[in-house]
């Protein structure tokens, strides 16, 4: 291996983008992307992510492109698309598996490239599908002209601390010479530094326990909570107490979405009902927390004595700080709010309106926030929400009116008088 070797990275989202960015510190990187409104974002400085900033777009050698021209006869392969599951939680491997054709186009037969896929998927796609499908499109033999490898993503949006350049790198190839040399290219742009998986496919089986283990745990989390809310008891005073014990997993509660947690054990799953075994914990977290945006409208709505009235969301991406609206489950609340009759607004600071109103169909409210609410739901604790002062949070609630704050961020603030307060 040598920093001459050229590298091209497909798919330039929250994982492609700041990989792209880290290996062109070392070696000579082509990031492609078929959505030409980001390519053209990219190449203005603009990363719409938030993953990386103006200036290490400008001081990058990454070049980017929308054209697959521009990729053939590379050394390597890294494929970085989304993996997400369709209307009935079932795996989507199209962008995957388009991909991989995309790349087959590319191979030459003159080098002996990498195909690393970094995409999360259940064990056996990378060598059963996507190695059979490079072998059909290109004409060309797996393990004799070009070798796979699989790099499981681990990027955490939002994360400053566990970044790509900074994480310990899992990496695995079809053979001990393709892992070693995996293991060199990233190991040039972490600190962090590699693990060599025994197998492709446990590298793969890694990857997807790790967010299903997350989303298990914070199931258990939200059960409790509800089962908690019949009894009177705040999960937060809960937790605060059953904290100061060393071994306490400090899991929390609340609304489970993103590209990976609320996805990938759907892989899993899938895989295990294939080869006859039921996967009862993985689906059962799973349940719960799908249906929890639900169960909060409904204790919103009993709360308020089923009485509908003027409701504002605070929140609308899958978690705090980000502007990534993945699969995010705020949406659960909005829709539950809307069938029991309550006329819902909705406001988020780093949301794109055009993504919201294409991805959900929600109109983002803009400027500053008029008028008073029967219902105020502090969905996602942004940042900018925590710095809004005492008049400005009263000036939302109507007389008489609830202050839902799903995270608690506002638990040491005044109220005005006559104004209830919930949270979980």
């Amino acid at each position: 291996m040598s920093s001459s070797e050229r590298i091209v990275v497909i798919g330039l989202g929250y994982v492609g983008l700041p990989l792209a960015v880290a290996l062109a510190r070392s070696f000579s990187v082509t990031g492609l992307d078929i959505d030409l409104r980001r390519v053209d974002e990219l190449r203005s400085g603009i990363d719409r992510t938030h993953e990386v900033d103006r200036a290490g777009l400008a001081a990058s050698s990454l070049r980017i492109t929308s054209d697959p021209a521009d990729c053939h006869g590379a050394d390597v392969y890294i494929v970085t698309v989304p993996t997400p599951v369709d209307l009935d939680n079932q795996p989507d491997l199209r962008p995957v598996l388009g991909a991989t054709e995309a790349v087959a186009a590319m191979l030459d037969g003159m080098r002996k490239p990498i195909i690393v896929f970094e995409s999360t998927v259940y064990p056996g796609v990378t060598e059963e599908i996507c190695g059979p499908l490079l072998e059909r499109v290109s004409g060309l033999t797996r393990g004799v002209d070009f070798y796979l490898g699989y790099s499981p993503e681990r990027i955490n949006p939002g994360d400053r601390e566990h970044t790509v350049d900074r994480i310990t790198k899992v990496v695995a190839g079809e053979n001990a010479a393709v892992t070693e040399r995996m293991a060199a290219i990233y190991g040039a742009v972490t600190s962090g530094g590699t693990f060599s998986a025994r197998s492709i496919k446990a590298a793969e089986a890694a990857k997807v326990i790790e967010n299903a283990q997350r989303d298990i745990n914070i199931a258990f989390m939200n059960e409790i909570t509800q089962i908690f809310s019949r009894m009177n008891i705040s999960i937060w005073d809960v937790l605060d107490a059953a904290g100061t014990k060393w071994n306490f997993l400090k899991f929390q509660p609340g609304l489970v979405g993103g590209h990976c947690i609320g996805v990938d054990p759907y892989y899993l799953s899938y895989r295990a009902q294939q080869l006859g075994q039921e996967p009862l914990v993985i689906l059962a977290g799973r349940s719960i927390n799908d249906g929890m945006g639900a169960w909060v409208a409904d204790q919103l709505h009993a709360r308020r004595e089923g009485r509908a009235g003027r409701a504002l969301v605070m929140g609308l991406t899958f978690k705090e700080n980000v502007p990534d609206l993945r699969n995010s489950r705020v949406v659960d609340v909005i829709e539950r709010l809307k069938l029991l009759g309550h006329d819902v607004s909705v406001h988020d600071p780093l949301a794109d309106p055009d993504e919201a109103m294409h991805e959900y169909g929600v109109e983002l409210a803009t400027g500053e926030l008029a008028g008073c609410y029967d219902l105020v739901v502090v969905a996602v604790p942004h940042a900018a929400y925590a710095e809004w002062d005492d008049a400005r949070i009263a000036a939302l609630i109507a007389p008489g009116g609830l202050l839902a704050d799903l995270k608690n961020l506002y638990a040491s603030r005044p109220l005005p008088e006559g104004a209830d307060r919930w949270t979980l």
